[in-house]
């Protein structure tokens, strides 16, 4: 989307660490902290696909053109991105604790660490608080200040509610099956990943660019944003049960993990609605198990049930809703920015 280079934005990441890192002399912190936090920084920060960040910049570059894309406004949006990116960090090291995740971008994550542990916490903390810094130092003085803060705050607050919803629906150490349903996978969904990953970036350019809080370029880009969000997951859901792990990079742990999945609340509905004890069993049996026996029994069901072409139906639908949506939008950059959107996620496979 856009022609920011991904090399562009990494290169310009070390001058954010030194804003944050700079002013903490002032606050007496020592050398030995600082490099500390450093470590805590690139570790975590840096290393990701960057997608969500680069949406800031590329979507600032549609909007305004690019006849209008001044290093300034480039910079500026290059801060909002990599403030997503920080915002992404300070959710993964605490995910991680709550998951007891081994592994987080091919590396250990970062409570695994030798000497971090639980001190993570307090990591995920200072990551989030850096982002206010960033914007006190670079964005005080801009008219959308307030609006930038509340932003942010409300889309903390809406993941951190969907975080919980998923915490308490599907302990891995407490399989009730009966805790998961489409609305439940539904609400995880919009909050937990929607909302920061989709709707933050855009609504971020838009702020940027002048538009204000109460325009009601807001509410269409968020009735667009949140469900391509949630088709985003539910892809994403998809892909870790059907998706080739060569190609998509990982192997596919939801039904493992015991997980509040699309397939799994898809099957417990079908189940549902045909009364089949047989095929409840099978799943109350083997879902969540740390058992690639198990696990494959649970596939071999969401094959009799056929949850692959209840997906693929489902992903005509979303697919036409959301192109009917963008066919109606009066403003061609608004419509370029939502169909960049749409093209980089309808029907991937990865």
């Amino acid at each position: 989307m856009g022609a920011t280079s991904k090399q562009e934005f990494i290169d310009f990441f070390p001058t954010l660490v030194e804003d944050v890192l700079g002013e903490l002399p002032s606050y007496d912190c020592s050398p030995e902290s600082i490099e500390r936090l450093r470590k805590v920084i690139d570790y975590n920060v840096a290393g990701g696909k960057m997608n969500r960040g680069l949406s800031v910049v590329d979507t600032t570059r549609i909007l305004v053109g690019e006849e209008n894309f001044t290093p300034e406004i480039k910079r500026k949006a290059f801060i909002l991105g990599w403030s997503v990116e920080w915002l992404q960090a300070f959710f993964l090291v605490a995910d991680d604790i709550m998951d007891a995740s081994i592994t987080r971008r091919g590396q250990p994550a970062w409570y695994r660490n030798e000497g971090v542990g639980l001190i993570a916490i307090n990591d995920s903390f200072l990551l989030e608080a850096f982002i206010y810094r960033l914007f006190k130092k670079h964005f005080k003085q801009e008219p959308f200040y307030v609006d930038l803060l509340e932003l942010l705050q409300d889309c903390t607050y809406r993941t951190e509610l969907g975080q919980m919803i998923d915490l308490i629906t599907a302990p891995e150490d407490d399989i009730n099956l009966d805790r998961f349903s489409i609305e439940k996978h539904a609400y995880i969904v919009k909050y937990k990943t929607a909302y920061y990953s989709f709707y933050l970036p855009v609504a971020m350019s838009f702020l940027l660019c002048g538009y204000k809080a109460e325009d009601p370029i807001f509410k269409q880009a968020e009735e667009f944003l949140i469900p391509l969000g949630e088709y985003f997951q539910i892809q994403d859901d998809y892909l870790d049960c059907y998706g080739d792990p060569e190609h998509i990079g990982k192997i596919g742990t939801d039904i493992e993990d015991n997980k509040c999945s699309w397939m799994v609340v898809q099957a417990l509905d079908a189940i549902a609605r045909s009364g089949s004890k047989e095929q409840r069993q099978i799943l109350e049996d083997n879902y969540g198990r740390k058992d690639q026996e198990k696990a494959a029994k649970v596939k071999a069901l969401y094959r009799d049930l056929n949850i692959e072409s209840v997906y693929l139906e489902y992903e005509e639908r979303v697919g036409k809703n959301l192109l009917d949506q963008i066919s109606e939008v009066k403003d061609p950059k608004l419509g370029q920015v939502f169909k960049a959107f749409f093209d980089k996620i309808y029907k991937r496979s990865k």
